[in-house]
């Protein structure tokens, strides 16, 4: 079997390496990915039960507001960043303008919403956690993973929203737009066209070379023979 290498000139020609190489799609995984950790370090380490009791708490000042709300905006953060980033790969394919649109529209506007909603899970869990009695041993890398991670989501979806309304900023392409150029063209090949040949129909001729070219020439009799005809008489 023959062994098919590429070389990094090759491989960065890629579509997949250019598509990961892309500003829009490194954001769109950070973005899943640290929702991905903030929901899975409280799942795991995110409740504990105290030495003297078995009933289980968030870590997080004990209270199951602070780490549902975290799990639960982590968990549909990371659904929604994939789901764009699937959008995103098959944008080439999507060839209505409408749908791009329309796509575009909603990536800004959950993108504003998920810039907001880490912000204000930033500050409430950060807030529960120096508010927090108890201090778990297990849990305490998970609460400040937690918060860590939904401050640095910010700036991806931030910029998420920036580039989308960007993408909405820049000019379409407009179907009329190319229909009058192409007609702009055809009107002026078919003047230049018409012109020509109502310049090759419409010739000036004299009257006198119509005269000429359409009266056949007679044989004239020289003038020294007509005389020697009547002096001979």
């Amino acid at each position: 079997m023959r062994r098919v290498s590429l070389s990094p000139p090759e491989l960065s020609e890629n579509n997949v390496v250019h598509f990961l190489r892309q500003p829009r799609t490194i954001a769109r995984i950070l973005a899943g990915l640290f929702s991905l950790i903030i929901f899975a370090s409280l799942v795991t380490d995110g409740y504990q039960n105290l030495t003297a009791s078995s009933q289980l708490r968030c870590v997080l000042n004990d209270n199951r507001v602070a780490c549902s709300y975290a799990i639960t905006a982590g968990v549909l953060a990371f659904l929604q960043s994939f789901l764009f980033l699937a959008f995103d790969a098959y944008d080439n394919i999507i060839i209505s303008q409408k749908v791009k649109s329309v796509i575009l529209s909603l990536d800004l506007t959950f993108s504003i919403i998920w810039s907001c909603i880490w912000f204000v899970g930033f500050c409430f869990l950060a807030n529960q956690w120096n508010r927090s009695a108890h201090h778990y041993l297990l849990g305490t890398s998970s609460a400040r993973a937690s918060i860590s991670f939904a401050f640095f989501s910010i700036p991806c979806w931030v910029y998420l929203g920036y580039r989308a309304l960007r993408g909405l900023w820049a000019e379409p392409p407009i179907p009329y737009k190319k229909s009058l150029d192409e007609g702009a063209v055809a009107l002026t090949t078919l003047s230049s066209v018409t012109t020509t040949s109502i310049s090759n129909s419409m010739e000036y001729h004299s009257p006198t070379e119509g005269r000429r070219a359409s009266s056949t020439p007679f044989p004239q009799t020289p003038r020294g023979n007509r005389l020697t005809f009547l002096n001979d008489n």
